[in-house]
């Protein structure tokens, strides 16, 4: 699935006209707090990382991002580009870690 397919398939499930900013926002922080609480909980608790869970909960960040860019009129396939033109700029060469 191309990144502008998903968009627009998840645009679909988008409730309401008003406030889409603030209610988008304010849920890529609520979804983004519980990946974040899934990885405290492997890395701190020593929990096993319950790959179900957080491939569930990062497809919600997917969506919230999805639908910001929706809601600015930017395709999504034009954030991912952009993305890796700034990481290819940053680290021309890849980037490893020295062992």
């Amino acid at each position: 699935m191309e990144f502008n397919e998903y968009q627009e398939a998840a645009n679909r499930t988008l409730y309401g006209t008003e406030q889409v900013l603030t209610n988008c926002t304010l849920g890529l922080a609520g979804e983004s707090g519980q990946v974040i609480d899934l990885v405290k909980a492997y890395t701190f608790k020593g929990q096993k990382l319950d790959k179900k869970q957080l491939t569930h909960e990062m497809g919600d960040v997917l969506w919230y991002l999805s639908q910001i860019a929706e809601w600015a009129g930017i395709p999504f396939d034009e954030v991912a580009k952009e993305n890796i033109e700034t990481l290819n700029k940053r680290y021309p060469n890849g980037f490893k870690s020295e062992n």
